[in-house]
């Protein structure tokens, strides 16, 4: 029987979560809320759900799960909001600005017995678990060091209301860190101490998005543009981390480890599939396709499908272990390790101090395709 969602947050990324609920079996949206109403109509309309506010949504008895995809900053509110409704909850990245905050949901949750999940979901995806496999496996040994890099020039060039990442709680770091950050730990386990530097390379950003409300108008950063932080895994394994919109063009892979016996490239972590790169001691670099596997497939934007896109599986694989009474795998403590790691970067990089994480987490267990296959419908 499918866990019915109510989803809160009509934005950009509602639509792919309203597009994928169908492929997924333990699943089913069936209501949708906004603070502006107009948004969840628009929604509802063209997805044949119910609209509904906020706080009807929250009082539902016949909601299972709160699809929390609000901006980030209201992240910690509408998802507490759900848990004390007795609710479970699935959050869009990053499970809320502060560490205090995120800790708060993760207890709430445990002191009701109740699920948190969040995102990415992107390490469920065939290229990051095909990777862990590998690493599993042996394929290139101990891992020992590695370079992750997500570099650009920002984001006011494509989003209508792009202010949000320019201050607090956002930011590289924590705009698409997560992705980056939850693929390492997924891959290498929890990280344990961080040293950084950053800074702010351009005061205000001018917006460019075509049709923006906004074009033309001038945001002032009050966050870090720039930050470059060495990452030292309870593993032993050291990656250095780069996170820049001051960056105009760059040809840096997105992730690459280096281990006692062999190297791995793994492919951007902000998608579920694409070819990973494997060189064994001095051997050349073997690719392995992901195409073939179950969450590997293009199949986004359609129509011309170049990017395996498959968001929802997390909250899919959730329900289902909610369902068996087992732990699910994009879960809370994961997402408050990955937030701890965050604001932990921005803290090592503004004092010039190490910081050491002291929010931990497991290492989620490996995704294989026969289990990721009885989650499609």
């Amino acid at each position: 029987m499918s866990m019915r969602i109510g989803l809160i947050g009509c934005g950009n990324i509602s639509d792919i979560y309203l597009v994928n609920a169908a492929r997924f079996r333990d699943i089913e949206i069936v209501a949708c809320a906004d603070l502006r109403a107009e948004a969840a109509e628009r929604k509802a309309a063209k997805y044949g759900i119910e609209a509904t506010s906020v706080d009807r949504l929250l009082a539902q008895g016949d909601i299972d799960i709160v699809l929390n995809l609000t901006v980030p900053a209201a992240h910690a509110e509408v998802s507490l909001a759900a848990l004390e409704g007795g609710k479970h909850v699935y959050c869009e990245k990053p499970l809320a600005t502060t560490v205090a905050d995120g800790a708060a949901i993760v207890e709430a949750a445990r002191a009701k017995g109740l699920r948190v999940g969040c995102a990415p979901d992107t390490v469920l995806g065939a290229s990051v678990q095909e990777a862990r496999r590998q690493i599993d496996a042996g394929a290139i040994g101990r891992p020992l060091l590695g370079l992750a890099a997500v570099l650009s020039h920002g984001m006011e060039h494509w989003h209508p209301d792009p202010t949000f990442f320019f201050k607090p709680g956002g930011g590289p770091v924590f705009d698409m860190g997560p992705y980056y950050l939850s693929t390492l730990v997924n891959l290498l386990g929890p990280v344990a101490l961080i040293q950084a530097n950053g800074q702010i390379g351009f005061t205000t950003r001018t917006v460019t998005t075509e049709g923006s409300p906004m074009l033309g108008q001038a945001i002032r950063v009050e966050t870090l543009t720039t930050v470059q932080a060495l990452l030292s895994f309870e593993s032993g394994a050291q990656v250095t981390f780069l996170a820049s919109w001051d960056v105009w063009n760059h040809g840096l892979r997105p992730i690459e480890l280096h281990g006692t016996e062999g190297s791995l490239r793994v492919p951007d972590p902000n998608w579920f599939g694409g070819e990973l790169e494997i060189a064994r001691e001095r051997g050349d670099w073997a690719k392995t396709r992901t195409a073939d596997h179950v969450l590997g497939a293009a199949n986004w934007p359609a129509g011309r499908p170049e990017h395996a896109n498959y968001r929802g599986a997390g909250l899919a694989e959730m329900a289902r272990a909610i369902a068996e009474g087992r732990p699910h795998r994009a879960n809370g403590d994961v997402a408050l390790h990955v937030l701890a790691v965050m604001a932990a970067i921005i803290e090592a990089a503004i004092s010039g101090r190490s910081v050491e994480v002291s929010q931990r987490c497991t290492r989620p267990s490996f995704l294989g395709e026969d289990e990721a296959a009885s989650l499609i419908a």
